[in-house]
């Protein structure tokens, strides 16, 4: 039994995925004569692919060297995000006043669209590397905001008790008791944070024309290459895949210790 199950765990993926290729096939041979077939887009991108480092240029470049290019401006921006939410997050869950005077500002700023923040990161940096830093923390700080301000509000109040008693300081309270219980929380922002943080440079390279998987795309698509188009995309599933995956291994190892 276990092992049947263990087989569709392996085999089910498989088949889902050979069902879509499978589709996109009739498609390209029936509604879209455009959209290139799956062997014909692996022939046109297979260079890409198979030698992922080559460079030829600013953008004609393997889609290892790309996806490094954008990894690096993610993770540059994801830790910014990271540096400022998680401090605000704190300040919500534990003053009243700062959550009164900033929380509906805070629900105004939250859903605003990265297209809308790259224009006035330009305006401020003037140049397309720093505003596209910018905007990348700005859009992927809020959920870990709201999760850690939301876990220090789910201290179990014995807990904060306890401390008391024991008549912690508000650094060691903040240390030994809230820290803690907020962790589950904060992994739960940091998760989600990093997938929009993801989401957010390729729209940022897109718009500015930087070098990365989005740049490539948006060149692509300019240069009716459709095939290169399909190629950045599955690299950007692919690669948003992993980081989830990766990130979701961290927070289960730090739950554990």
């Amino acid at each position: 039994m276990i092992d049947s199950q263990r087989l569709k765990s392996y085999t089910l993926p498989f088949l889902g995925i050979a069902g879509v290729i499978g589709i996109w096939a009739v498609l390209s041979a029936t509604v879209s004569p455009d959209l290139p077939s799956p062997v014909r887009s692996w022939e046109e991108s297979k260079r890409y692919v198979l030698d992922p480092f080559f460079k030829e240029g600013e953008m004609n470049q393997g889609i290892g060297r790309l996806a490094l290019y954008s990894l690096e401006r993610v993770a540059k921006g994801y830790v910014l995000a990271i540096l400022l939410g998680t401090p605000l997050g704190f300040l919500l869950g534990l003053s009243r006043g700062f959550t009164q005077a900033f929380d509906p500002l805070i629900q105004i700023l939250r859903p605003i669209s990265p297209l809308a923040w790259l224009p006035l990161g330009l305006i401020l940096f003037q140049r397309s590397e720093p505003a596209a830093l910018f905007t990348i923390a700005i859009c992927a700080m809020w959920p870990t905001v709201i999760n850690t301000a939301v876990g220090v509000r789910n201290i179990n109040q014995d807990y904060l008790n306890v401390g008391r008693v024991l008549r912690l300081s508000r650094w060691q309270m903040l240390r030994k008791i809230i820290i803690p219980a907020t962790i589950p929380y904060l992994f739960t922002g940091y998760r989600l944070s990093l997938g929009i943080a993801w989401l957010v440079i390729v729209a940022a390279e897109m718009l500015t024309g930087a070098a990365g998987v989005g740049g490539f795309l948006w060149q692509e698509y300019n240069s009716l290459v459709y095939s290169h188009i399909i190629l950045a995309i599955v690299t950007i599933g692919l690669i948003g895949y992993v980081l989830d995956r990766l990130m979701g291994m961290a927070e289960v190892r730090v739950q554990r210790t």
